[in-house]
């Protein structure tokens, strides 16, 4: 299937040319590519057009999940017909393997990995191994490793209607294939068996497909969802890709275990030549263990640190990432597009990761915990990742000199279709007392002028500005300099009565997504965060941004960060900017002077093709919305079911629901229980309006 691109808007203001521009690159092929577009040019929106024009599986590289979330929003927008994934760490709370020599501490790996991303993640794989008209949005967590793409290929199961198998050897296969038998309700990457039948719920779905068997023969396959128990489809075959992405036949774990003995001997004899007793114990007690359970199950807790053993690579060999899930051709060469978005802040991320995990890693190692091996589950180089991801452009607002030098094109797209013109900008004090009056450009170390008006500080001044603001119907952002800093002013918001919430990278991943939706919709007035809010989060209804304590310089002050700050105000035409300084500095007047620019730029161009700026419409949408559906779906479909027993004796029937969802808690059973509760809460309102009438 082919990209197709759907939008009601057609390529306007600097789009066309950069459109051009960065298509005829790619076919020339040139290797790197920079769009500098600024904020609110609609860069997605461009690139958009790119991957329709090219028709090449992409994969878009952001730096932090939110954005990551967001893009993929965007990108389902434009291309509804084709697969667009989302592809992030499942972890909601990850705390590494670690050992302190100083302290003598050893911390052991501790993670929740959040279901629902998992499977995400797999739809990812899936997709990538079964179709070309592909979109990946991913966080840097693209480049650790994942296990080998062949593997996972090779271990899928297609079931078809006539597939010559029995009900014991289909089970056995889900077995192998890390599947989990259970008798209780199916979750993703289990299956149970009843009477003659076998159901699953494959890891990339929220559905359920139950097998029925003739004899050795597959004689029915049905789609059911797993909540109402509705038949969906009887579809003639289904895909079944193993539940976990480290696999291994017998052939490999046979001389998987054969490697990890010998290194351990090997290891075991170093550590006694230095006579380290105690770090040679601990270092065979553990292999020991690991060993058993793969020899047993083929799997075992932090089987990614064998990795190398188990794919059959060499010492300091890259491990297999997401990268090796996308089309090579006969000769390795990549056959995708890569589009590192944000690329001041994601490519140095990428680059550090290897450097921080290597040191990790070495500790471990050293004192016994881990073998050498260890080393090798590791994230790519950053010449590896260059290596591995054939045609790349890199996209930003601000790029860095280190984007501008590789790159073998640079495209700006400075005009917004939309007509839209950089913020304005003002400088105020921070300290209270002060006399000022207020100003829009500074030279470095000048200072706001002062008058009559006494001052109450920043945060005081904040919130004048922003009352105003939302009693406009504005939406309001303030940034701060640390998490503790934002806790502290959005809570002293709500004393003041003003609805607020914090955003930092201590929330969980969807619960951000769901904030910023929320922000979006008004059931909250003002957002405060830190860095999240800088890179690429698209808020048209923000109005004010106030960037408290300005003048401190350093990375969350410096140029690039207030430039892109500033942005988030540029997707409104009321949108203003207070930079609260009680000096200019050099970052300071570079991001002014620059913004000036921008705004000169746009406003030239608005005068000569006679446009009045439009604030950005847009639909409140986000990734969550998927996950959300199938609850909301489930709900609706109980509340069909029981429309009757309602309209006889809907006391009775809420009564029964609310038992009903004691139980499911009781029996841990969440997913049902809020399936229940959303239920009663529905049918307690309609309850009400009966009574009334």
């Amino acid at each position: 299937m082919k990209f197709k691109l759907q939008s009601e808007y057609s390529p306007a203001g600097d789009q066309p040319e950069a459109i051009k521009g960065l298509v005829d690159g790619i076919k020339e092929g040139l290797r790197k590519q920079t769009l500098l577009g600024v904020t609110g040019s609609g860069k997605t929106f461009t690139v958009a057009n790119v991957i329709d024009k090219i028709q090449k599986p992409t994969l878009v590289i952001a730096h932090n999940k939110t954005l990551a979330a967001q893009l993929a929003s965007e990108f389902k927008e434009f291309f509804p017909e084709n697969a667009v994934h989302y592809f992030v760490s499942y972890y909601d709370y990850y705390q590494p393997e670690a050992y302190m020599s100083g302290t003598d501490t050893y911390i052991e790996k501790d993670a929740k990995i959040n279901e629902e991303i998992d499977r995400l993640r797999h739809a990812t794989t899936q997709s990538l191994l079964t179709r070309n008209d592909v979109i990946i949005v991913a966080s840097v967590s693209c480049i650790y490793g994942l296990g080998s793409p062949e593997e996972y290929r090779q271990n899928n199961m297609m079931l078809t209607i006539g597939m010559q198998i029995g009900r014991n050897e289909l089970m056995r296969k889900f077995i192998d294939i890390h599947y989990e038998r259970t008798n209780a309700d199916l979750i993703s990457g289990q299956f149970r068996a009843i009477g003659s039948m076998v159901e699953i719920m494959p890891i990339s779905e929220n559905y359920m497909y139950r097998i029925n068997f003739s004899g050795e023969s597959i004689s029915e396959i049905i789609k059911i969802d797993p909540v109402s128990a509705k038949i969906e489809e009887r579809p003639e075959h289904v895909f079944v890709f193993p539940a976990k992405h480290f696999l291994t036949n017998d052939d490999q774990k046979e001389k998987a275990v054969k490697s990890i003995e010998a290194e351990l001997k090997d290891r075991l004899k170093e550590l006694e030549k230095a006579k380290k007793p105690l770090e040679a114990e601990r270092l065979k007690r553990r292999t020991r263990y690991d060993l058993a359970l793969i020899k047993e199950v083929g799997y075992c807790s932090g089987i990614e640190n064998y990795s190398r053993h188990l794919s059959g690579k060499m010492p300091g060999e890259a491990p297999e990432t997401l990268l090796s899930y996308f089309p090579h051709d006969k000769n390795g060469k990549p056959e995708f597009l890569t589009v590192i978005d944000e690329s001041h802040v994601t490519l140095p991320q990428i680059g550090a990761m290897y450097g921080g995990d290597a040191s990790r890693k070495q500790n471990l190692v050293e004192f016994g915990f881990r073998l050498p091996s260890a080393k090798d589950n590791r994230p790519l180089r950053y010449e590896e990742f260059d290596a591995r991801v054939g045609q790349v452009l890199f996209v930003s607002a601000t790029p860095s000199d280190r984007e501008k030098e590789m790159s073998e094109r640079i495209v700006e797209q400075i005009v917004r279709p939309t007509g839209l013109i950089d913020p304005k900008l003002e400088v105020r004090p921070v300290i209270e007392g002060v006399k000022y009056k207020a100003k829009t450009s500074f030279k470095k170390g000048s200072s706001p002028d002062t008058s009559k008006d006494v001052y109450k500080g920043q945060v005081q001044d904040f919130i004048s500005e922003a009352k105003a603001e939302i009693k406009k119907g504005g939406r309001v952002i303030a940034t701060t300099l640390t998490k503790k800093m934002a806790e502290d002013l959005s809570e002293y918001l709500k004393n003041e009565k003003i609805k607020a919430e914090y955003v930092h990278s201590d929330i969980k991943t969807i619960e951000r997504i769901k904030i910023l939706t929320q922000f979006r919709k008004g059931e909250f007035n003002i957002l405060v965060g830190v860095n999240l809010l800088r890179e690429g989060l698209d808020l048209p209804e923000v109005t004010l941004i106030g960037i408290l304590d300005a003048d401190k310089e350093g990375f969350l002050r410096s140029e690039t960060s207030l430039i892109q700050t500033i942005g988030r105000a540029a997707r409104n035409v009321d949108g203003r900017v207070v930079l609260y300084a009680d000096s200019i500095t050099n970052s300071m007047k570079k991001a002014i002077d620059e913004t000036n620019r921008r705004r000169g730029v746009q406003e030239e161009y608005n005068k000569k093709h006679g446009i009045t700026p439009k604030t950005i419409i847009k639909k409140i949408q986000d990734i969550t919305q998927a996950m959300d559906s199938d609850h909301k779906k489930a709900v609706k479909r109980e509340l069909e079911i029981d429309e009757k027993i309602f309209a006889k004796n809907p006391k009775k029937l809420i009564k029964l629901k609310e038992k009903q969802m004691n139980e499911a808690v009781k029996e841990l059973d969440f997913e049902t229980a809020a399936i229940l509760r959303d239920e009663i809460q529905v049918l307690k309102e309609k309850f009400e309006n009966l009574k009334e009438e």
